[in-house]
Order: C-alpha cells, then sequence, then structure tokens
C-alpha cells in the first residue's frame, strides 16, 4: 500500500459549516473506505493548512478520485502528496545512478 498526505483548506462553505468538521470527518472515512483508501489519521491544525489526512491507497487512482470526490463536496479544497518510508526511499536510493 502507498502512503498519501492530504493537506486541506477550508472553503467559504467549509468554514460557515465548521461546527459539522468532526461528522464530515467521519462521513469522508467512510466514503474513503468504499473508495479502497484507508484513512490513517486525520488532524485539525493551526498555521497554512486547517486539516491533513494521512492514508494508504494501493494507487495513485484510488487516492485522486477519492480527492476529487472530496472537492466536489464543496468544504475543502485539497492538495495530496505521495508519502514515502524509510524502507521506501531506501529501495529508491538504490536505484540512484
Amino acid at each position: 500500500m502507498a502512503t498519501f498526505v492530504m493537506l486541506a483548506n477550508f472553503t467559504e462553505q467549509g468554514i460557515r459549516n465548521v461546527k459539522d468538521t468532526v461528522k464530515r470527518a467521519e462521513a469522508f472515512k467512510e466514503t474513503a473506505k468504499a473508495a479502497g483508501v484507508t484513512v490513517k489519521e486525520v488532524y485539525w491544525t493551526l498555521g497554512q493548512y486547517d486539516v491533513i489526512v494521512t492514508a494508504e491507497a494501493k494507487d495513485e487512482t484510488a487516492v485522486t478520485a477519492l480527492g476529487l470526490t472530496l472537492a466536489k463536496a464543496g468544504n475543502v479544497s485539497t492538495q495530496t502528496l505521495r508519502a514515502f518510508g524509510p524502507g521506501e526511499m531506501a529501495e529508491i536510493l538504490g536505484k540512484v545512478k
């Protein structure tokens, strides 16, 4: 499974309905599960991003479809990053010439 980090910011709609954010996060986890993505953690943060999600998925296609589904709801805008653990990074570095 590949690891992904999703960085999210509330839209105007999302901040207007911010009191529902925890409920929306739970619904997001269910949507993710149905899409073949396992949400590991959801954090609400201070600073540049309002929410950070860590997730695992078989491939980029599954997590991209999930991100588009999330964006379509209109409460957040997201940026998704592929993350590499130590073992994966060691394998990558082994291929560096």
